[in-house]
């Protein structure tokens, strides 16, 4: 295949859509790497399910607090004025709709906005965590994910073949390849590799891209 994105330079692609003094929650894994490249002059307050308001960047090597740990058991650090709460007053926050964004990962994306993150079928070990009603609870739902499968299977589809976490929630897709927006059932190409043509692009893609104006080139940083 093509030159494609680090999972990094996906991640720092979607911080950039974050706006300054959002209600952010990650998704575990992969997700998780936004939280380190907010643009300059720009402050998410991210959440985590297992209780905390407004974490900080992970410490040093040497430095962890196993006291402080998100929702993946990893170590962070607090801003000042964060906040810890009870797991169950988390999900009514995410539940209540007080979440501006959710940034997960994404087995499938179908072009009606579903999405499939949790299980991939017989034979797998299923992990849907928080994701049903993050999915439902955030004003806005993105999924940062590789555009195709380990197999170069689209990721991408006209419609999910797994077990589905939420039904039309998916507003914004950062793929390895491309940001793809979800309007009206369809998927619309908004950035694209510089180095990948239009037509390589839809050949791994398993649905329609609509391209209704001129497409911007999908450039990050080295990093």
């Amino acid at each position: 295949m093509t030159d494609k994105l680090s999972n990094v330079q996906i991640a720092w692609r979607a911080a950039q859509d974050i706006e300054d003094g959002a209600y952010v929650n990650l998704g575990i894994g992969f997700p998780e790497m936004v939280a380190q490249y907010q643009p300059p002059g720009r402050q998410a307050v991210f959440h985590t399910e297992n209780g905390i308001l407004d974490f900080g960047e992970p410490p040093a090597v040497g430095e962890e607090d196993w006291d402080l740990i998100n929702a993946g058991k990893k170590a962070v650090t607090l801003n000042p004025g964060a906040a810890f709460f009870h797991h169950a007053d988390s999900f009514a926050m995410v539940r209540g709709g007080h979440l501006d964004v959710a940034i997960l990962g994404a087995y499938q994306v179908a072009q009606n906005g579903d999405l499939a993150n949790w299980s991939v079928g017989a034979g797998g070990v299923p992990a849907v965590g928080g994701a049903m009603d993050l999915v439902h609870g955030a004003k806005r739902v993105a999924v940062i994910t590789e555009h195709v499968t380990k197999k170069g299977e689209p990721k991408l589809l006209e419609r999910c073949t797994l077990p589905l976490t939420g039904v039309g929630c998916v507003t914004r897709v950062y793929t390895s390849l491309a940001v793809i927006d979800i309007e009206n059932g369809r998927f619309v190409l908004r950035e694209k590799l510089p180095s990948i043509s239009l037509e390589q692009l839809q050949s791994l893609t398993g649905a329609e891209l609509l391209v209704p104006g001129p497409v911007a080139d999908l450039v990050v940083p080295e990093l």
